[in-house]
């Protein structure tokens, strides 16, 4: 999934950040995406706001080159969308 414009405009916003990194934020917002979905699950960025409230913090984290603080101070959020993930998928799987 490519980074909208949208996703974008509020990263920087938020960010309080100008046009002249945009290259390097929809890299760093994509990675942090795909990151997140790897270990919380599959979320979407567009539909989710606690998923993107989290994708947001990561790639501030990179911003900011502190990425090593990241998953230590997000562990309970990480945590809580990957159990929630987890249960959805486990009472998907019972229907069938």
């Amino acid at each position: 999934m490519s980074i909208t414009g949208i996703i974008l405009t509020e990263f920087k916003e938020r960010m309080h950040l100008g046009d002249d990194e945009d290259e390097n934020l929809i890299r760093i917002l994509s990675a942090s995406n795909v990151e997140l979905k790897r270990i919380c699950g599959n979320y979407d960025l567009n539909t989710d706001e606690v998923f993107k409230e989290l994708v947001f913090e990561r790639s501030r984290y990179v911003y900011n080159d502190a990425i090593e603080f990241f998953n230590d101070n997000f562990l309970s959020q990480i945590n809580s969308l990957g159990i929630t993930k987890a249960l959805e998928e486990d009472d998907f799987n019972a229907i069938k």
